[in-house]
């Protein structure tokens, strides 16, 4: 079957190099992201009392954020802050993830809002959900997101906190955006994953998106509806696959749910 013309598009956005060449980021001295010099640069010189500096080692330049291991989550915090004083990161929202070095060992974490214009990898869950006649249950963003707001998304999409993990993730998530609990839905499966690498808005466009987004996939029996209970869901709505198939071409989706609802109806 040949691909559709816009799920190739959305393939080649999905992976992307940075618009600009970035420098690896350490923290205690392990690799944990990567930034654009200038953003570090002008940081340093904003909040000199950081431990941060720019090294040369013999492969290349990199950005140094020099702390004991126990220090790692307190010390990035810092920087989390000293970035958000320059208006170099994203929205601020009080939530914590985990940040990950060599053989994506947990070393700490930070606020959300730093992790794009740092480069650090994130992981998501997203749920796709089936009525029982064969259509899908999908969300509309609610027009005061900070993101893609009032695009159509999968049925619940969320990111996995530094208190989660996946399964955690996704039945907290699910509960917030759909106002559902697991042991309501039937056949939940995990479907597959889907890799980003792009670039992201944050710091004038010098973020660097690196995710893993796991989905998964469940039956919502007959009766059983939808509810948003965090405000970030505009309405849903059960779409057919020629419907969906519709307004995937017209690019009325996010490209995280344009990617998992292509997987989801085998493409």
């Amino acid at each position: 079957m040949r691909t559709p013309a816009w799920l190739t598009r959305a393939r080649a956005a999905a992976q992307q190099a940075p618009r600009q060449p970035r420098l690896p980021v350490q923290v205690a001295g392990l690799t944990i992201g990567s930034v654009e010099d200038e953003v570090l640069t002008f940081v340093a010189d904003l909040a000199p009392h950081l431990p941060l500096q720019r090294e040369d080692t013999p492969r290349g330049p990199v950005w140094q954020l020099d702390c004991a291991p126990e220090d790692i989550t307190s010390s990035l915090n810092e920087l989390a802050l000293a970035l958000r004083d320059a208006q170099l990161c994203g929205p601020w929202r009080d939530e914590q993830l985990g940040v990950l070095g060599p053989a994506a060992r947990r070393l700490g974490t930070i606020e959300r809002g730093a992790v794009r214009v740092l480069g650090l990898a994130t992981q998501a869950v997203h749920l796709v959900g089936w009525a029982p006649d064969g259509r899908m249950w999908v969300q509309q963003r609610a027009l005061n997101k900070p993101n893609d707001p009032g695009l159509w998304d999968t049925l619940m999409g969320g990111m996995v906190s530094a208190e989660d993990d996946v399964s955690q993730a996704l039945a907290r998530e699910t509960w917030e955006e759909a106002g559902l609990r697991l042991d309501q839905l039937s056949d939940l499966v995990h479907g597959g994953h889907v890799n980003f690498r792009r670039p992201s808005t944050e710091a004038g466009g010098a973020g660097y998106m690196i995710e893993r987004i796991d989905w998964y996939q469940a039956t919502l029996p007959e009766g059983v509806q939808p509810s948003n209970q965090d405000g970030e869901v505009a309405q849903f709505e059960l779409v057919s696959r020629e419907d969906l198939l519709a307004r995937l071409k017209a690019g009325q989706f996010t490209l995280e749910a344009s990617l998992i609802a292509a997987e989801a109806l085998g493409l």
